[in-house]
């Protein structure tokens, strides 16, 4: 039943475009669909104007993507395939070089190299703090130290902390400045001009 419903107004929606379209909306229909307006068109009414606008939007069903582009070809819409046209290659003229480890990087960007070697002995250090200290939690200062930093300061300053050794020497790059707190004392005064702060 629903069937035939749609069915019969699909037949009438193109006995009206054929009559526009072919009869400009002023001659009878054509003999050949006459049987379709007797059965949809029961009620006589007025012949309406031609529209473009309701033309346009009831009679087309406009082109939109159904699914997604893949990655693929994302990346030969943006750079081109070696395989049929590659796009224009733009040099990087942003690439430094790095003076510590003499490695190649990008402006603005940390140093792939100098990062994993921190990141590997940032690693070892914390591995060490969990085989010493286990998972307990932690209510002193921890300090870390390498081979034979322990001697070279006076035992009253290492008092109310909690002291992991690592067995190798510091790095050359990994400076003891880095784990010291900050000595500043932060200013009391509130009519310090911006450039003054700290």
């Amino acid at each position: 039943m629903l069937s035939e419903i749609i069915s019969k107004s699909f037949r009438c929606l193109v006995n009206d475009i054929e009559r526009i379209l072919f009869f400009g909306n002023k001659f009878p229909p054509s003999p050949a669909l006459n049987y379709i307006e007797s059965s949809c068109g029961a009620t006589s009414h007025a012949p309406k104007q031609f529209s473009i606008q309701e033309f346009m939007q009831d009679g087309f069903l406009w082109g939109v993507p159904k699914k997604r582009l893949t990655i693929e070809r994302r990346k030969k819409r943006m750079f081109g395939a070696m395989s049929g046209y590659c796009k224009t290659i733009i040099p990087k003229t942003d690439i430094l070089v790095c003076m510590h480890c003499g490695h190649d990087y990008e402006r603005n960007h940390l140093c792939k190299n100098c990062y994993n070697t921190v990141k590997k002995e940032t690693e070892e250090m914390q591995e060490a703090i969990l085989k010493d200290l286990g998972l307990s939690p932690v209510e002193q200062e921890v300090v870390v130290l390498y081979e034979g930093e322990k001697e070279t300061t006076p035992p009253e300053f290492w008092e109310g902390k909690r002291i992991v050794e690592l067995p190798k020497e510091r790095p050359a790059w990994f400076s003891r400045n880095l784990l010291q707190k900050s000595t500043a004392t932060i200013s009391d005064r509130t009519d310090v001009q911006p450039d003054k702060l700290g």
